[in-house]
């Protein structure tokens, strides 16, 4: 039998022994009780880093007059919470919480608009280093990668672990924000442990608990299953994990297509994916040419709309989200004009992307006559972080819901299944087939992909 090795995440110190067990609670070097002990820790390589509330830590490290005080960054428009440092939370102060109420549980918080420029430079620093550990790292957002550091030992001098662990302590004492780090043996286990031990956490998820582990958490803890795929879920017998784990695949498959055959697999701590170190990508966007030069403003708007579902279909497919919505539209003689609005709080819906573009149209839509129309999202970040609750807009929730609906119907039916009057019959003799471009890389390289237009669907305005 080999030896355990264990750690101090503080000082770095390694201890030794036959079993996890037996090795010490406090670090034999410098005392600390954060030993980070594990059966199977030299043996993982693949780790989620997500950046302890990030925002709020990258505004505290900018003014250290606030380090020691509750900080809410929000606001804006929308009076709701972005997100909140871990002073604010011991008060109860929750990401998307309605700022009134944030103020009334913690009426100390200073209060931040978002600086989304400063925090993607500190997000683009992490990322450099993380690149520095392993050419395979996958971003989620400004703030989280997946990396994998499978045959790094030679490179590192160390272990996967001991190579995290001096990164952890590296981006605290260099850039001055703390990260929480999750190591296990794959994507789907490394991201639920790096949530087991925040703030300034490690967490590790071995092969040998993984079942166990998994086993008496609710269906919505796993990655990607909301309230009402939770439901859904719940309404056919499946409450927990060990009710994925012991269902028939099959029956997941005839009652949830293959979403349910992979939610069996995730149950059970199976994830095939690997990390992708591809060009992170910029923005997303959909453009539309026309056959006939269009100047009216209600079929402008109409095309406006489609490009907005196509956008917003691609975020959620993605699960990304993004705060910058761009208008782009080019006249009869080949002028292009963009406009942009970047929203306080990013979204990947349609209703709220479509709602941000029309002003922009009716501020362009003068009787020029145009030839092409396109809609993108940039500033892209994590889909969890889209469309908190609109207290500025009543209806909004309604909305929203009515989407999901729409979402969940198309998902089960096909694209065409249903859609919002405004778009009913949107394809015409006047405008060609759909370009659809998403942009990757700093370069923003275009990768173009046309296909045809969806005929007319039946017309159910939420």
């Amino acid at each position: 039998m080999g030896l355990v090795t264990g750690y101090c995440r503080d000082c770095l110190t390694s201890a030794q022994g036959s079993v996890a067990a037996q090795l010490p609670k406090r670090c034999p070097a410098c005392g600390s009780p954060r030993m980070l002990v594990h059966d199977e820790l030299e043996a993982l390589s693949i780790a989620h880093i997500d950046c302890d509330a990030f925002f709020a830590a990258v505004e505290k490290l900018d003014n250290p007059d606030l380090r020691d005080k509750p900080v809410i960054v929000g606001g804006g428009q929308r009076g709701v919470v972005s997100t909140c440092c871990y002073i604010a939370r011991i008060h109860g102060v929750r990401s998307a919480m309605p700022m009134f109420t944030a103020r009334k549980l913690c009426p100390d918080a200073v209060i931040v608009k978002p600086n989304m420029r400063r925090y993607s430079e500190v997000g683009r620093d992490i990322r450099e280093r993380m690149l520095g550990l392993t050419p395979l790292v996958e971003p989620l957002s400004i703030d989280e990668a997946f990396l994998d550091l499978t045959g790094t030992e030679r490179l590192h001098g160390g272990s996967p672990a001991l190579t995290l662990l001096r990164f952890a302590r590296s981006i605290e004492e260099n850039v001055g924000v703390t990260v929480s780090i999750g190591l296990s043996h794959n994507k789907s286990m490394a991201k639920m442990a790096s949530d087991m031990d925040k703030p300034r956490g490690f967490a590790v998820v071995g092969r040998a608990e993984t079942l166990d582990l998994l086993a008496p958490m609710p269906v919505r803890a796993l990655f990607g299953v909301g309230a009402a795929m939770a439901r859904s879920l719940e309404k056919k017998g499946y409450a927990t994990l060990a009710d994925l784990q012991a269902a028939d695949p099959e029956r997941l498959w005839r009652s949830f297509g293959e979403q349910g055959a992979r939610l069996h697999d995730l149950a059970s701590g199976i994830d095939p994916r690997t990390v992708r170190p591809d060009r992170e990508r910029k923005s997303v966007s959909s453009e539309r040419t026309f056959n006939e030069d269009i100047a009216e403003l209600d079929a402008l708007r109409v095309i406006a709309r489609g490009a907005s579902e196509r956008v917003a279909k691609q975020l959620k497919a993605k699960d990304i989200s993004g705060r910058t919505v761009t208008l782009k539209i080019k006249t009869a003689s080949f002028k292009t004009l963009t406009r942009s609005h970047s929203l306080p709080t990013p979204t990947q819906s349609a209703d709220r992307i479509f709602r941000t573009v029309e002003p922009l149209l009716e501020g362009v839509a003068k009787g020029t006559r145009y030839r092409l129309l396109g809609v993108g999202v940039s500033e892209l970040m994590d889909g969890q972080a889209a469309d908190d609750r609109d207290l500025a807009d009543a209806d909004a929730q309604r909305r929203t819901d009515a989407e999901k609906a729409m979402d969940a119907l198309r998902a089960k039916y096909g694209d065409d299944a249903v859609g919002v009057g405004l778009v009913f019959g949107e394809k015409s003799p006047k405008q060609s087939d759909q370009t659809m471009t998403a942009n990757h890389s700093e370069q923003g390289v275009d990768r173009n992909a046309s296909k045809s237009a969806s005929s007319p669907r039946k017309e159910n305005e939420p």
